[in-house]
């Protein structure tokens, strides 16, 4: 079981909101409402899809990274959570 299964219902929770508010921007662009308006809901969204990320990063870090870390795979699982890092922020 992966660390985030503790916390996955609150995960899924918040990519369901999410999935609502991607609903709601395509409706907002169908009802041709004001640029600002849909600009705002997808801040929004990015802001709550930044926060799963987080969540995912953070049990990744303290689970898996830190387990290997006190074994010997530390190096390997250290590169693997860099490249992810660094594929987000691209």
């Amino acid at each position: 079981m992966h660390p985030y299964q503790k916390d996955a219902s609150d995960l899924l929770s918040r990519l369901r909101k999410i999935e609502g508010q991607a609903r709601g921007v395509q409706k907002m662009i169908q009802d041709d409402r004001y640029c600002v308006d849909i600009l705002a809901q997808i801040s929004s969204m990015k802001a709550a899809l930044s926060k799963v990320e987080l969540a995912l990063l953070e049990s990744h870090t303290r689970g898996c990274v830190a387990e290997a870390i006190r074994g010997d795979g530390g190096e390997e699982k250290i590169n693997e959570l860099m490249r992810v890092i660094r594929a987000g922020m691209k």
